[in-house]
């Protein structure tokens, strides 16, 4: 068979963008992209246990699609099946563990069975904060306990608003006084792959290897 020449018909190049140079300089050729649908492309994301009480039971199930709403405010997108979503919504709090690599098959294997059919509470040792209904899991090195600000109820999913009351870390993960992700090792999920995988290292300082673009920039309004 000949191998095929030139883009697919759906690959689409997008004019007057090519490849990045730095400073403020494209090259001239068009950089050649293909549609993938409605794919939700903000993957990998940090993988967390989330943990409610159901009926006065605790019950976890593992998440992956855990974001940050501000500084104190946590969002869960949670399908509708989860048991420990009722636990949620019946007292209004959540707790947030985030695993390690090391308990990458503990977590995959709590996001595989319902709370329904296995007790998975038995497979941690447990802590509660001021809550009380919030039940956290020792052997993760960052939890978060959190309260329920506002639920949406989704098609297919429950999207579950929280505000964080208290965060607790193992004090080997922590670097003056915060949690360095370094030491902690998150296991990052990836939907395309159907893997997990780990943090890689660091690329550059926030709000510092900008600085000099936006030098440039300004040098060139002149």
């Amino acid at each position: 068979m000949e191998p095929a020449v030139g883009p697919p018909d759906y690959a689409v190049p997008v004019a007057g963008y090519g490849a990045f140079t730095g400073g403020n300089h494209r090259t001239s050729e068009a950089t050649v992209k293909e549609k993938l649908g409605s794919t939700n492309a903000l993957y990998p994301l940090v993988t967390a246990i989330v943990g409610a009480t159901v009926d006065g039971t605790p019950d976890f199930a593992t998440v992956a699609h855990v974001g940050v709403a501000h500084l104190k405010g946590i969002t869960l997108g949670m399908g509708t099946m989860h048991l420990t979503n009722r636990g949620i919504l019946e007292n209004g709090t959540f707790s947030v563990n985030l695993p390690s690599e090391d308990m990458v098959a503990i977590t995959d294997h709590i996001g595989m069975v319902s709370g329904a059919k296995e007790d998975k509470s038995r497979h941690f040792g447990l802590f509660y904060g001021e809550l009380g209904t919030a039940p956290m899991i020792e052997e993760c090195k960052v939890t978060m306990e959190c309260r329920l600000i506002e639920h949406v109820q989704l098609p297919t999913h429950d999207l579950f608003v929280g505000e964080v009351v208290g965060t607790y870390a193992d004090v080997d993960v922590l670097t003056n006084g915060v949690v360095d992700i370094a030491k902690l090792r998150p296991l990052l999920f990836d939907m395309a792959s159907r893997k997990y995988w780990a943090l890689g290292e660091p690329v550059a300082r926030c709000w510092s290897v900008g600085k000099d673009v936006m030098v440039d920039q300004t040098a060139g309004d002149g």
